[in-house]
């Protein structure tokens, strides 16, 4: 009796062990993100879910209807600008079917950030979750030298730093940043320690001159961590009318999406941007504004103008633009190709 009792106990400590060690093993080579040792597409979405009326706190309230209209547009990746500290939310995502880029800021606050060196108890924390596939540090940094005191060299040691603590903490995931469109000779030089360059890249409707560009410097793997169109036009232009302009759009995503994805040898995929629209972004959050900036954005298609809160795919009610058919079409027929 004993002896079976013992390994019982033997058996639940084995399982209970087991289930906390990420089988998952997330590697680089030869310019390809590898899951355990297959090469990882990028189908993604970037995701800030702040509800209407609400400032600009994100919430997952949404998350399971959320995740099921991803799931539909066949995304498998979500990239988010900030930790999401709930074991929860990330079991959920993970029962989904997808991974997740976890953005690391330099200062919030205190937590889970970079300049506190709190970042690195969050992934010592959930490191062995298998909805994790990358860890990012920043978001287009490079367009703000005035937040590293006017010399955007102290933000690429402290990049370069940060990484090399991760690696000495996790050896299972690599590290990424998302970089404000092709990284100089600088950015590449101070920041060897990272693995995966996610580049924001609004180059009207054709992404795909980067990617030689990315070749003839770097031999590490690259994916485009922003990219896409709103759909709201500022002005009428490459027949396209003024306003609420859907089609717009739609067409925009269909090219950037159908370059990105020839050139499969370079790009590791994409995050478009963005899930749903953002009403936080440029006024009331109980209406949506139009206006809004960004920086360096003459490349938005088709007017030049970035309508920061019409960018998703959804609109803040959930319900489906016509880009999403776009993005469900492109994303489907790469799954078949996998499969």
């Amino acid at each position: 009796m004993k002896k079976i009792l013992y390994i019982t106990l033997f058996l639940l400590v084995f399982v209970s062990c087991k289930s906390k060690i990420n089988n998952d093993i997330v590697t680089v080579s030869n310019q390809k993100i590898l899951v355990n040792n297959n090469p990882y597409l990028i189908k993604g979405i970037c995701y800030h879910p702040v509800p209407k009326g609400s400032g600009n706190n994100r919430s997952f309230k949404t998350l399971t209807q959320d995740l099921a209209l991803m799931v539909e547009a066949g995304i498998n990746t979500i990239r988010v600008y900030e930790p999401i500290d709930n074991i929860k939310v990330l079991d959920e995502i993970h029962e989904a079917g997808l991974k997740v880029i976890i953005g690391f800021g330099y200062k919030q606050d205190g937590k889970n950030d970079i300049y506190s060196g709190t970042f690195i108890n969050y992934i010592n924390k959930y490191k062995n979750h298998k909805a994790i596939l990358l860890w990012e540090l920043g978001n287009e940094y490079n367009y703000h030298p005035q937040w590293f005191q006017d010399d955007i060299k102290n933000w690429y040691k402290a990049m370069n730093v940060a990484a090399t603590l991760i690696h000495e903490n996790d050896t299972t995931h690599p590290v990424s940043t998302a970089h404000g469109d092709l990284p100089d000779t600088l950015a590449l030089s101070m920041c060897p320690n990272i693995d995966v360059w996610g580049m924001n890249v609004y180059r009207w409707d054709n992404p795909e001159p980067i990617f030689n560009e990315w070749r003839a410097v770097s031999n590490k793997p690259m994916y485009l961590s922003e990219t896409g169109s709103d759909s709201y036009m500022k002005i009428t232009k490459n027949g396209f009318n003024e306003g609420v302009n859907q089609k717009a759009q739609a067409e925009a995503t269909k090219n950037i999406l159908e370059k990105t994805f020839n050139n499969q040898q370079i790009c590791s995929g994409v995050t478009l941007f963005s899930f749903t629209d953002g009403w936080w972004k440029a006024g009331n959050n109980d209406t949506q504004d139009i206006g809004g900036w960004a920086p360096n954005s003459t490349g938005i298609p088709y007017d030049g103008a970035p309508n920061e809160e019409f960018w998703g795919i959804v609109d803040i009610n959930r319900k489906k633009k016509e880009v999403f058919a776009i993005v469900k079409e492109k994303y489907a027929s790469l799954n078949k190709q996998e499969h």
